[in-house]
């Protein structure tokens, strides 16, 4: 890769990102010496913005900040440890590896994230090698579980086409074996492996990323209709099954999706791909590469809130895009084939698999696993992963599939989610079976508001709304964030809570209940009785006046309550 390859598109100063990257030697920079530190629990920002790629980066207990800074301590400072599993599937022994260190050094909780990921946590400095290693003793890794790289490869977890299920699953594998990095400086940091080469030369340690990565994360994601449960558009890069007689004959490409925007920058917004094509199976990891190559070669490395490669298609014209990509590919795309989304949810309870198997179908609030009075979440999933032969899935929408369970053990299995409340979700609204929520406060640092911890409180007062309309059952996406950078995806929701300030959001409405169109502004920077005042006339005259198999996002907008947006580019008018 040339040196011109490495300017940003507009000829700008890159920005300290990509200098920290070029003096890492491929991402080593001084962790090692960083850990060995028994001083301090931090570390310095340089190896803090190294340790992203490696999976991990530095948080602190807000909580206890104002306490702690009193009492002249430093911050509590902890580790976020993100552990990757392509298309969200692990075997139980797995699974009991996540629960196991899960109580030695993090937390006692695990929460599976909206990329079908594991996050811990609270893991302190001191424990992070020790964590890592037993990660990868389970043949797992956090390696590009976060950073400038391909993140985690999302995959329908699709229980009601298995056999076409287990195709989509194992190509989803061989892309994200094939885009993860390639230095050898998570195995020296993290499993003692000795370093054998000083090498900078970038197509021995990196030869798809080269030595500074992508200009920002990059995500994939593959639907298999009629589910969008991976939320397709809102991938940087994305594949649609297309199935035909039961079989897989290959997959509609799409290309520039992406969630983050920043409050207050109308140069900044999420956005939704674009179809360009279809592909065999074969043809998908040459595609996977070529794009990812485009992005590194094109992609805004002066602006971090422009590097996304929605910006880079969006600047650029969707033309070009394919125009570059069929000429580092030297073949070119077939026309789009017919497609069709029905829903971008989970179905819960237990289904029959096309392969005589059983799935379980759990709703995790917000994704969080954790022991909470009569619902023992942790402990039950401990003890169905002790008896488990099948795997367990986790889902787009933060929730757990207990898969590929066999009529015998189907009876006990279902004893076991019963005695200890797992299957009690089963009982929840319509509304709550539809939430998503990030992190937020305390740990995340960007966080502006609370979003995990509130979300559920807001629920309870909107139910009794729904209750009081004849709603109570009617499928309502709603999300909600502590910032606008996306990570529950909200800009996809029917209804959206964005995080402005303590206390305050920003109310989206009009998102696309199959995940295919972004929603709007509707009132900014509300508490909450302003929020609940909002939504009761809306629920009101959707329950009075929706046509029928109307869903509340397309209804605001008949309704003439927002506009529709069919593209981010349009977000902000």
């Amino acid at each position: 890769m040339s040196d011109n390859n490495l300017l940003s598109p507009n000829s700008a100063p890159h920005s300290d990102v990509e200098d920290i990257k070029r003096r890492s030697n491929y991402l080593r920079g001084s962790l090692k010496e960083t850990l060995e530190d028994r001083i301090t629990g931090s570390i310095p920002e340089d190896d803090n913005r190294l340790m992203k790629f490696h999976g991990s980066y530095m948080q602190d207990d807000r909580d206890l900040r104002n306490e702690r800074q009193k009492q002249k301590l430093e911050p509590a400072y902890q580790f976020m440890l993100r552990v990757r599993a392509a298309g969200g599937v692990v075997t139980p022994d797995q699974w009991l590896m996540m629960d196991r260190i899960a109580q030695k050094y993090a937390n006692n909780t695990i929460r599976l994230t909206t990329r079908q990921s594991f996050q811990l946590h609270g893991v302190l400095k001191w424990n992070m090698k020790a964590t890592i290693q037993e990660v990868n003793e389970a043949l797992l890794s956090t390696l590009a579980a976060c950073g400038d790289v391909n993140r985690n490869v999302m995959c329908n977890p699709n229980p009601h086409q298995s056999e076409v299920h287990g195709e989509v699953y194992e190509w989803a594998c061989r892309v994200s074996s094939h885009l993860d990095p390639h230095t050898r400086a998570y195995h020296e940091i993290w499993l003692d492996e000795e370093k054998v080469v000083d090498s900078r030369d970038s197509e021995v340690q990196e030869p798809i990323y080269g030595p500074v990565y992508l200009p920002r994360k990059f995500k994939i994601g593959i639907a298999v209709p009629p589910s969008n449960d991976v939320d397709v558009f809102s991938q940087d890069l994305g594949f649609i099954a297309i199935v035909e007689d039961g079989r897989l004959k290959g997959f509609n490409v799409t290309v520039g999706g992406g969630m983050g925007m920043t409050h207050g920058d109308t140069k900044t917004y999420p956005q939704v791909s674009q179809v360009i094509g279809f592909i065999t199976p074969e043809q998908m990891i040459d595609v996977a590469e070529k794009t990812v190559t485009i992005q590194r070669d094109y992609g805004d490395r002066a602006v971090r809130k422009h590097a996304r490669f929605k910006y880079t298609i969006d600047d650029r014209g969707i033309d070009w895009f394919i125009n570059e990509l069929h000429a580092r590919l030297g073949w070119q795309l077939e026309a789009p084939r017919p497609y069709h989304f029905e829903s971008n949810g989970d179905r819960y309870g237990w289904v029959k698999g096309s392969n005589n198997k059983w799935h379980l179908t759990l709703f995790i609030q917000n994704g969080r696993i954790k022991d909470e009075g009569q619902q023992q979440l942790m402990t039950g999933l401990r003890e169905i992963a002790k008896i488990h032969n099948g795997d367990f899935r986790l889902t787009g929408n933060q929730n757990l599939v207990i898969g590929s369970v066999s009529t015998q053990q189907k009876k006990k299995i279902d004893e076991l989610a019963k005695k200890y409340g797992l299957t009690d979700g089963v009982e929840n609204s319509a509304l709550r079976q539809n939430a998503m929520a990030c992190v937020a406060l305390p740990t995340c640092g960007l966080a502006m508001a609370e979003s995990e911890r509130y979300l559920p409180e807001l629920l309870s007062k909107i139910e009794p709304m729904l209750e009081e309309v004849g709603l109570r059952d009617e499928d309502i996406v709603i999300r909600m964030t502590g910032c606008p950078n996306g990570c529950a995806r909200p800009f996809l929701a029917e209804i959206a809570f964005v995080g402005k300030a303590p206390g305050k959001y920003n109310m989206y409405l009009g998102g696309g209940f199959a995940g295919e169109r972004l929603n709007k502004l509707y009132k900014e920077n509300i508490g909450e009785q302003e929020i609940l005042d909002s939504l009761k006339p809306l629920l009101t005259q959707y329950a009075k006046e929706r046509r029928e198999g109307e869903h509340f996002g397309d209804f605001v907008i008949r309704a003439g309550h927002i506009k529709e947006v069919r593209s981010g580019q349009d977000f902000h008018a």
